[in-house]
């Protein structure tokens, strides 16, 4: 009789743990939320006609191709490819930005595709804090990426609607993504990628930096030009995985 009970006692406890893990890998899927794909389209729309070309320092040189196989593989609506330079120090940086769902911002991050492309994890991935002024703070990751005798210093994170509608895009870099993102419309995942091996770890840290700190603003202020709902929780980008070639770097 006791090892009947007992018997009945685990198989409960199983069927309430597969409905809990079912429902947290629903909530993670956006399986049991239904999901307005014209809010995920209009979001890509605004990221690719209002991502700026230029702000503070930094000018757009050209645009970069985008590998259709990992936009795919992504989930990518949208993206945006550029190579950036600064006006100052002459220093390059390619970013890569695009706009999905959490479920497919947050799947791949550059540990995971990095490695697949050829590269070894040189500085594991930390996060940092960039201060954007007006007591605005972006949270990012960063670590660099090695191969043969190229080193990448890469910073990303994800944008997400902030508190108010005017309030802009708040940028977060959770440590689980998935859980963390789950519960918005649609996400931004931006990149800012510098060649370390010519401007050396310091320099491309500051780089990256000023990259994010200077563009995060200039980015709030396109998306909600002439459109007030733009930064709102209707508008929101992971991850194809960011350009691994040379000419994604630095030149």
């Amino acid at each position: 009789m006791k090892n009947s009970s007992l018997h009945l006692a685990v198989l409960a406890a199983a069927v309430v743990m597969l409905a809990g893990v079912t429902l947290v890998q629903g909530k993670w899927s956006e399986r049991w939320r239904k999901i307005s794909r014209e809010d995920v389209e209009r979001a890509a729309v605004l990221l690719e006609e209002r991502f700026p070309e230029e702000f503070g320092d930094w000018r757009s040189e050209r645009e970069l191709p985008g590998d259709p196989k990992e936009l795919k593989a992504a989930g990518a609506v949208g993206h945006v490819s550029r190579l950036y330079r600064n006006d100052k120090s002459k220093a390059r940086i390619s970013t890569f930005v695009v706009c999905a769902l959490p479920y497919d911002a947050s799947a791949h991050t550059p540990d995971r595709c990095y490695p697949g492309a050829g590269f070894e994890i040189g500085e594991s991935e930390h996060r940092v804090s960039v201060d954007l002024g007006g007591g605005r703070v972006a949270e990012v990751f960063t670590g660099t990426f090695v191969k043969s005798d190229q080193t990448l210093r890469i910073f990303w994170t994800y944008g997400i609607p902030g508190e108010t509608p005017d309030s802009g895009l708040e940028w977060v870099a959770p440590q689980i993504a998935r859980i963390a993102l789950a519960g918005e419309p649609a996400v931004y995942k931006l990149y800012a990628i510098a060649d370390q091996t010519r401007i050396g770890p310091s320099q491309s840290m500051v780089e990256c930096e000023s990259f994010i700190a200077q563009l995060v603003p200039a980015l709030d202020a396109a998306l909600a030009a002439g459109d007030p709902s733009a930064a709102s929780p209707s508008l929101p980008a992971d991850e194809a995985e960011a350009p691994t070639t040379d000419s994604a770097a630095i030149d």
